[in-house]
């Protein structure tokens, strides 16, 4: 069947400019942020009631490095950080701290930091509110053991609610700490004398149980173990492990240089660089998360007790593509006020605002409940691949049957090929921010996953139609390919495929979200295994 004689669709594969999950905002005004800053460091490594062999060195050079990473790159003043190490870090201390120093010594708009870095546990769950009897807790240095359990912890009953009354404040907080149990269940018969660089306190005479008796039995997040509220407020919470895995001291290093291995992961990819994947000047969310996840798996590769390794992000869907600091300049950036407001980003009409094809646009983005500015890419494009945030690696091939530039009413195929197996999301997105879901559809004679180096092409000879091309300038063709059996019907259905436009950012960061949750499918607890591959064309 010819193209001329088969029905066609109009396909310049892209709804409106939206999306990133902060509150409503306002625009940017002239001059410096003029938001308070409040951070609290906590690092302990020394306990005044455990033995030795339980002790951490990473911790008191944790907070050291992290000390940097807010002056040097987030542009905290020193005087805006507060520091607790060993001895200093008390149960009273700490959650005094949080009161005084982070929620009294703030007001709604300020930018608040929580680090902590040290052991983190389980103890017997006394509220009745925990499915599985146990609440997750931080150990400070004066935690007491007792015959069957440790006292004196902070629990994450106690730590939730004193997060929640920051929520009309901008509040990081950054845990290298676990809190599941595997350490209990699989990792040694003499576990209660600990593992050493693991960050977790087995609880006392802890012996070894079947790990068929207590897999899956919770999915919570460290020691936010219900991080829904808090995230729904804005809160973006990071932690170094995912349920039932250990986070660890860097035990390659000498004992005086040991360093948390999701911390250093966490800080080499905030700075310039690193964790960049689309290389636009901008590290957001999504890309941090994915480079500190591949730095936490290499680093578990290496030794033998460290089963996965998964990293844990918990933010508002539309923060994904958010800068974690300011972004690096740019030749012919141009820098414009942006709207937030219910997870959407809108960028107003700008008379000043002249992008060119191809230009980096980097515009700030105001809170209205907090002045102090943060940054998306106002190039719908990069904007994209900064919510993925994975680097395209060649995993997924994303072709045209035709080379170059194509005019308006050339005819064109897409072919897709996964070096893994998984079920096919292709997305088109365009200049204006407009998403067309051109896989799954309802066209499709049959929705099958990808088979490994096989060539899927849409469409084929049972769409009855062609893709014909529409408008002008750059679009993106995004792959994702998801190996495991992810239900994704809600943000991805095949009804939405090849039908009405969607707003891109709003439309990616929705499925980003969904693949970035654990998963539980399998007897080890990891990351959902997911691959993308992009391909950018030109309309003339």
């Amino acid at each position: 069947m010819t193209g001329s004689s088969r029905r066609r669709l109009r396909a310049r594969l892209c709804g409106l400019l939206a999306s990133t999950g902060l509150l409503a905002t306002t625009a940017l005004a002239a001059g410096p942020a003029t938001a308070a800053d409040r951070a609290l460091l906590i690092g302990i490594g020394t306990y005044q009631n455990l033995p030795p062999e339980l002790f951490l060195h990473g911790p008191k050079n944790d907070v050291v490095a992290m000390q940097g990473l807010l002056t040097k790159t987030l542009g905290f003043a020193p005087e805006t950080i507060k520091v607790l190490k060993d001895g200093e870090a008390t149960r009273d201390t700490v959650t005094g701290q949080i009161q005084q120093w982070l929620i009294d010594g703030t007001k709604p708009g300020d930018r608040v930091y929580l680090y902590f870095s040290g052991h983190g546990l389980q103890v017997k769950d006394l509220s009745g509110d925990e499915e599985d009897g146990m609440d997750e807790a931080l150990a400070p240095f004066d935690i007491k053991p007792g015959d069957t359990d440790f006292t004196n912890t902070i629990l994450d009953d106690e730590l939730e609610p004193l997060l929640a009354k920051l929520k009309d404040r901008q509040v990081t907080v950054v845990i290298d700490a676990c809190h599941s149990g595997t350490i209990s269940r699989s990792l040694s018969v003499d576990v209660a004398n600990g593992i050493e660089g693991a960050r977790y306190l087995p609880r006392p005479f802890a012996k070894p149980v079947d790990q068929k008796l207590t897999r899956g039995i919770r999915i919570d997040t460290g020691v936010i173990d219900k991080p829904a509220k808090l995230t729904e407020a804005g809160i973006t919470t990071w932690s170094a492990a995912a349920p039932y895995q250990v986070a660890w001291d860097d035990t390659r290093l000498p004992e005086d240089k040991r360093h948390g291995v999701f911390t250093t992961a966490y800080i080499a990819g905030s700075e310039p660089g690193k964790a960049d994947a689309n290389s636009n000047g901008l590290i957001s969310n999504a890309e941090l998360f994915e480079y500190v996840k591949a730095e936490s798996a290499a680093y578990c590769k290496t030794q033998k007790n460290c089963q996965n390794l998964d990293p844990q992000l918990e933010t508002q869907a539309g923060a994904l593509g958010v800068s974690v600091a300011k972004p690096e300049a740019k030749p012919q950036t141009v820098v414009t006020p942006v709207k937030i407001e219910n997870n959407k980003v809108e960028v107003p009409a700008d008379p000043a605002y002249t992008a060119t094809p191809g230009q980096t646009t980097t515009p700030a983005v105001t809170n209205i409940a907090a002045a102090a500015p943060a940054y998306v890419d106002a190039n719908p494009l990069a904007a994209v691949t900064d919510i993925v945030g994975k680097p395209d690696t060649g995993e997924v091939v994303v072709k045209l049957d035709r080379t170059g530039p194509m005019k308006k009413g050339d005819v064109f195929h897409i072919s897709v090929t996964s070096k893994k197996a998984g079920n096919l999301i292709l997305l088109d997105v365009n200049g204006k921010g407009e998403a067309t879901q051109i896989f799954p559809n309802e066209f499709a004679q049959k929705i099958t996953p990808l088979t490994p180096d096989s060539t899927l092409t849409i469409p084929d000879d049972y769409y009855g139609f062609d893709f014909e091309a529409d408008g002008k300038g750059d679009s993106v063709l995004v792959a994702l390919v998801v190996s495991d059996p992810v239900d994704l019907k809600d943000v991805a259905p095949a009804t939405r495929g090849l039908k009405a436009a969607s707003a891109a950012r709003e439309t990616v960061s929705s499925i980003v979200t969904r693949l970035q949750k654990t998963w539980t499918g399998d007897l080890d607890t990891r990351g959902i295994q997911w691959q993308m591959g992009t391909l950018t064309y030109t309309i003339e």
